[in-house]
C-alpha cells in the first residue's frame, strides 16, 4: 500500500492494534455523556466505564467530524502521501462521509497534485471494520489506488450486519421505534433483530421473545444470507456492547453450524453504543445482498 493511504474514522470499531500494523489513519468522532466530551476510540474513558454510566442512565450525545476537521485531517495525510483513500461510515447514520467528500474536493481544487477518493461504507461498528479489512487485503495484494477503489465501491453491498439489542429504551432514543414499543417490548422481554440496509439506515427486521433466541437468529440469519459467500466468508467479524459472553456464545454457535474458525470480536465503541446501548450483538459477514 506504499502507492496510497487509506484512512477510515472509529465508527469501524476496529482495534488500534490492527490499525497500526496495517498504517491505517483513523479519525475520531466525539461524544458527550454526564457533561464531558470524549474522543470515541476508549482512549480516554474505558469501554467499560462508558457503558456502566450507560447502565446507570446516564444518556450521552454524539458528533461527526465537520468538513474543516476533516479538511485538517487530509492535510496532516498528505505530508506522508497525496494520494489516500477514504472508507468512511454510513452517510444513513453520520454527516461524517459527506465532510470528508466536501473536504477532499476543496483540498483537490486547491492541490492539483492531490488524489482524494471517499467511499460511503454504507456500514457502521464493525461492518465497517470488516470492510475496511477486506479492503486493506486487497490493496496488499498490490492493487492500484484505482482498482481498490473500485473493489471497495463493489463489495460494501455485501457487508451483510444483524445485530440485536437488549434494551428497546435506547432505539426509542434515536426514533428507531415508538415509546409504545419500547415499553411493551421491555415488560414482555421482546428483542429486536434489525439489520443496516443498502442505503446505510438501520431498519427492523423481526422479534425475538428472550435473549438466547435473539443470538440464535443472528445465526440463522447468516446462514440464509451467506449465499454464494457461504465458503468464502473466512473470517467473521463481532462486535458487542460490554457483553463478550454473548459475543462468544454466537462465535461458538458459528463455528459449530459453518466451520468458520477466524474471528475478530471488539467492542461496540461509543459513537454506536450511545444509540444501541449496552446488551447489544452485532454479527458482520459476507453475503450476496443484504
Amino acid at each position: 500500500m506504499s502507492d496510497f493511504l487509506i484512512a477510515t474514522d472509529c465508527g469501524a470499531d476496529l482495534p488500534e492494534d490492527y490499525l497500526k500494523e496495517n498504517n491505517i489513519s483513523c479519525s475520531n468522532l466525539t461524544y458527550t455523556i454526564c457533561g464531558k466530551t470524549y474522543g470515541g476510540r476508549g482512549e480516554q474513558l474505558p469501554y467499560k466505564e462508558f457503558y456502566s454510566l450507560m447502565r446507570a442512565g446516564n444518556l450521552p450525545k454524539t458528533s461527526q467530524v465537520n468538513p474543516d476537521e476533516a479538511k485538517e485531517s487530509l492535510l496532516e495525510l498528505m505530508k506522508e502521501n497525496k494520494k489516500i483513500l477514504v472508507l468512511a461510515f454510513s452517510s444513513g447514520l453520520s454527516g461524517t462521509y459527506n465532510s470528508f467528500r466536501i473536504a477532499a474536493e476543496e483540498i483537490m481544487e486547491e492541490d492539483k497534485a492531490a488524489e482524494i477518493k471517499v467511499v460511503d461504507s454504507k456500514c457502521a461498528s464493525l461492518g465497517q471494520g470488516l470492510f475496511v479489512y477486506k479492503v486493506v487485503e486487497k490493496a496488499k495484494t498490490g492493487a492500484s489506488f484505482e482498482e481498490t477503489f473500485k473493489y471497495a465501491e463493489e463489495i460494501a453491498p455485501k457487508c451483510v450486519h444483524v445485530f440485536t439489542v437488549d434494551d428497546l429504551n435506547h432505539l426509542y432514543r434515536g426514533g428507531r421505534v415508538t415509546k409504545t414499543a419500547a415499553f411493551f417490548g421491555t415488560v414482555l422481554n421482546i428483542k429486536p433483530v434489525l439489520h443496516v440496509d443498502d442505503d446505510g439506515h438501520l431498519i427492523p427486521l423481526m422479534k425475538e421473545r428472550g435473549r438466547k433466541k435473539s443470538l440464535l437468529k443472528l445465526v440463522d440469519l447468516m446462514g440464509e444470507q451467506m449465499g454464494s459467500y457461504k465458503d468464502k466468508n473466512d473470517i467473521v467479524f463481532i462486535s458487542h456492547g460490554d457483553c463478550i459472553e454473548d459475543a462468544e456464545f454466537v462465535r461458538d454457535e458459528i463455528k459449530s453450524r459453518f466451520g468458520i474458525e477466524k474471528f475478530l470480536i471488539n467492542n461496540i465503541g461509543p459513537v454506536i453504543g450511545a444509540h444501541a446501548g449496552p446488551g447489544t450483538i452485532a454479527l458482520f459477514f459476507m453475503g450476496d445482498v443484504r
